[in-house]
């Protein structure tokens, strides 16, 4: 019977809402993450503080990667700090997966196949070290909601924040390359089901999470104009020269699966789930 969660990376974009969701669902949530305590550090060998709440759970969602949006892997991703971090994370965690034999899932991206990117390759190296520990692998396709990491946050919310502080909308690039958004609470209402679940999904070699539609980033950067407009606030959105620098504009395409989709279907649309996000950030800077 699943009793205790553990979720690595409980402070990142999806974590600290799939912790939230977890625990109105009345399960027992233990808690790691770096941004916690340095003591729960994934990169460090043999830390016991870590191993102890992996034996002590019943399932393990292992989120925690160095990692952000567009932005952040731009600037990082190709440096030695960021490879070397992330497989740091994964040696250690997996190698304490495999002694414990415990359940987990294991959070990876649609960039996965994308050998040109750094952040691609040390992801499917995690896809192929969760296969070989009967794991099972969810790829996740651009999830967003409310973030406290700025440093790290993702495009819906840059494009938020920037309209609340300077009244504009810089973006990184012309905004041409699209985008499979997926929301926070939709991503965090399937994984609860494939942990449930994991005998009938764990045969699968992945997992896509999305939501099945693409937008232009362009026009995410029009819906959250528009909400600002509906608020009475002129906000004009500048696009840059620049093309896709992260994806280089590869779209991919999803893999459906039969079993996941009998039982679970997005139920926020891209304007729902942006304005629960805008609404956020705006009630909070308006306190």
């Amino acid at each position: 019977m699943l009793k205790k969660i553990l979720i690595l990376g409980s402070s990142g974009q999806i974590g600290q809402h799939l912790c939230s969701y977890l625990t109105e669902k009345k399960f027992t949530i233990l808690r790691a993450d770096i941004i916690n305590s340095k003591n729960q550090d994934l990169r460090n060998q043999n830390n016991k503080i870590i191993s102890r709440m992996i034996k002590q759970s019943d399932f393990v969602f292992f989120l925690a990667f160095d990692v952000g949006g567009s932005r952040y892997l731009k600037k990082y991703q190709n440096s030695s700090d960021f490879i070397l971090n992330n497989i740091s994370i994964m040696a250690n965690t997996f190698a304490l997966l495999k002694k414990e034999k415990k359940n987990f899932i294991f959070a990876s991206s649609q960039m996965s196949n994308m050998d040109y990117s750094n952040y691609g390759i040390l992801k499917k190296i995690g896809e192929k070290t969760t296969k070989s520990l009967k794991g099972l692998t969810v790829r996740f396709w651009n999830v967003y909601g409310v973030e406290k990491d700025f440093e790290k946050s993702h495009v819906i919310t840059d494009f938020i924040i920037n309209g609340i502080k300077y009244k504009k909308i810089k973006m990184l690039s012309n905004g041409k390359e699209e985008r499979d958004f997926l929301y926070a609470e939709d991503a965090c209402s399937a994984l609860e089901l494939l942990m449930k679940n994991f005998s009938k999904f764990k045969k699968h070699e992945f997992i896509d999470l999305n939501y099945g539609k693409y937008y232009k980033i362009i026009d995410i950067a029009k819906i959250i104009s528009n909400f600002f407009k509906q608020k009475g606030q002129v906000v004009k959105f500048f696009p840059s020269n620049t093309s896709d620098s992260v994806q280089l504009n590869k779209k991919n395409k999803s893999v459906e699966n039969k079993l996941l989709k009998e039982y679970w279907r997005p139920k926020y649309s891209i304007s729902r789930g942006i304005k629960e996000v805008f609404d956020y950030y705006f009630k909070k800077n308006s306190l």
